[in-house]
This record gives structure tokens, C-alpha cells and sequence, in this order.
């Protein structure tokens, strides 16, 4: 899988995702098997830039390369500034936003909203294209509803305008979340490009990943809701797509050690006060597949220091290897 210069070591891709592909969570997927990560989306508006929140989703501090970041508006020259802001911050690949479905983002006329002007798309991509020196791609939808399907158009403007690769979500922005992703549009745009392709949208196992790579001919999967709580996904993948079989499943001990290490990366990153708060979405997701796992939420949920919701989950998982669980 290439992406410009940049060999990925797989062709396996962690989504972004507001508010939680932050640094500490792509380099956690990264060492569990993922072989690309793109940051969670920036907002393209100066304006925007010197919130806290918006100088953490673009820094990039020691982590594994290829270092991408997506940027997100919906005039070309404030996305040409951006693209020439993030390479500035350490950026090696640009990725436009043209997927998300948020009604916020949308109303702003960005996100997946661009998929109704064509022209304008063409226009924003040929500007990014030409403000930097590095790999630009494109994530996008099928169209904006069931009745305006133009994913298949918007790749070819897409190519002609020089993007390194499309990632496809088989969702229309009508669709939000809703129901299930289709992959023939996902087919019929990888048959008429020769850049690479890759497939999202419901891909939540290793079995599925191997059925959407054979139906679509994609050149890789992106995975997104389902890495949540359940990072080593990559792994599986991995080695089921390499030799057809599944690895062990994690134990106890394991997912213990994966959680503590992600928690105390995510606390260094964030601090105190916000690195607990935000950890409690990351616990809840690890939670959902634990026994008590509501437990452990709960009792992470009202503690107020890293220090605390560490101990509370020490406590958890020395209870259950005292029961010698593991997962099934």
C-alpha cells in the first residue's frame, strides 16, 4: 500500500474520528497493526486554530510516520492556507474532508454538504493540491442522498486533480449511520480509477474486512467504530487476511496492560484535568465487552484524578484474573 513516498506497512487504516483519533489512540492502533492513522478532523478556519482543542488534534510529537492530517472547510483558499499551515506544524499527508455527515459541519456548507457542488469540490481540491509539496487525499460519501448518488464523479475529478488516494464510506450523508454501508459503489468507483482505493463502513470483524476487500477489489480497509474499546482489531485483521486464521483472543492480563498504557499516554497528552474526563469514553468502550464491565464505568466515571480511575481499574482486573476469566 503506498501513499505518494510513503510504504505503509499494511493495508489496514485506522479512521478518523473527532474527538477521539487523537495522538495517544492512533499510536496505540499503530502498535496493535494498523499501517496508517489519519488525525481527527481540523478545522480549515484561522480563526479556529489557536483553541486548545484544535492545536491537539494536529500534534504530531514522535509519532510513527507517515504523519497525516485532515482538514475540513469548504473555501479553497482557507484550505490551501490550511494545507500549508499543517505541513508547516509536521504534516507528510494532507487528507480533505468531504464525508462527514454532522449537521453542524454541514450547515457550514463542509464536510459531506460538498458533495451536492461538484464544481466547487474541483475547486478545493485542485487548491490544496497545488498549496503543498506532500501526498493530498480525499474522504468522502457516496452522495449526499439515496437519490443523488455521485461518488463515481467525484473520483474522476478527484484523479484528474492529482489526489494520492480515495477513501470511500458506503453511506450517503442522508444516511448518517443509519442502516447498512453498500459496497457497490465502492466497487464501481475502484473499477474506474487506477488510484488507490479504500473501502469504509461497517467494517467491524476479520471476516468482513476479507469479503469487502474481495467484493469491492479495494486496495484497503478503514476501520472506525469498531477499533473503539477494541484496538487489537488490526491485528486480527491481519493475520487473517495473511494466513486465514484468527490469533488468540486477548486475556484479561492483557487488555489490562493494553488500557493502562493507552490511559497513561492519553493523560500525559492531555493532562490532568481533561485526560480524565476524556478517558471515561475510551474505559466505557474497553468496558462493554468485560464482565461487570458497567461496573468499571460507573466507578471511572465519578473519579476525579488519572490516579484514581487507574486504581479503580487495577482493582477491576486483579478481581477478575483472581477469578482466572478470560475472554471467551
Amino acid at each position: 500500500m503506498q501513499i505518494g513516498p510513503y510504504a505503509l506497512s499494511n493495508n489496514l487504516i485506522l479512521a478518523p474520528m473527532a474527538g477521539i483519533t487523537d495522538r495517544p489512540f492512533r499510536q496505540l492502533c499503530k502498535r496493535l497493526g494498523a499501517g496508517y492513522a489519519v488525525s481527527e478532523m481540523a478545522a480549515a478556519n484561522p480563526m479556529l486554530r489557536d483553541t486548545l482543542k484544535s492545536r491537539k488534534r494536529i500534534v504530531h510529537a514522535g509519532e510513527q510516520e507517515p504523519r497525516a492530517v485532515q482538514i475540513v472547510g469548504s473555501d479553497p483558499t482557507i484550505m490551501a492556507d490550511a494545507a500549508r499551515y499543517n505541513v508547516d506544524q509536521g504534516a507528510q499527508i494532507i487528507d480533505i474532508n468531504m464525508g462527514c455527515p454532522a449537521k453542524k459541519v454541514c450547515n457550514n456548507w463542509c464536510g459531506s454538504a460538498l458533495l451536492q457542488d461538484e464544481r466547487l469540490v474541483g475547486k478545493i481540491l485542485d487548491a490544496v493540491i497545488q498549496a503543498v509539496d506532500v501526498p493530498v487525499t480525499l474522504k468522502f460519501r457516496t452522495g449526499w442522498d439515496r437519490d443523488h448518488i455521485n461518488a463515481p464523479a467525484i473520483a474522476s475529478i478527484a484523479e484528474s486533480a492529482g489526489i494520492a488516494m480515495l477513501t470511500l464510506h458506503g453511506r450517503t450523508r442522508a444516511d448518517g449511520y443509519r442502516g447498512h454501508a453498500e459496497y457497490d459503489t465502492i466497487a464501481e468507483v475502484k473499477s474506474r480509477v487506477s488510484i488507490p482505493v479504500v473501502a469504509n463502513g461497517d467494517i467491524g470483524s476479520p471476516h468482513k474486512a476479507k469479503a469487502v476487500l474481495e467484493y469491492t477489489k479495494a486496495d484497503a480497509v478503514m476501520i472506525g467504530r469498531a477499533a473503539q474499546g477494541n484496538p487489537w482489531i488490526f491485528r486480527d485483521i491481519g493475520c487473517f487476511l495473511e494466513h486465514g486464521t484468527l490469533p488468540d483472543q486477548p486475556s484479561w492480563r492483557e487488555i489490562w496492560q493494553i488500557l493502562r498504557e493507552h490511559l497513561m499516554e492519553h493523560y500525559d497528552f492531555y493532562g490532568e484535568a481533561i485526560g480524565v474526563r476524556n478517558a471515561r469514553k475510551h474505559i466505557g468502550w474497553y468496558a462493554r465487552n468485560l464482565p461487570d464491565g458497567e461496573r468499571l464505568r460507573q466507578k471511572t466515571n465519578i473519579a476525579v484524578t488519572c490516579e484514581q480511575q487507574i486504581n479503580e481499574i487495577d482493582r477491576f482486573f486483579i478481581s477478575l484474573l483472581e477469578h482466572g476469566e478470560r475472554v471467551q
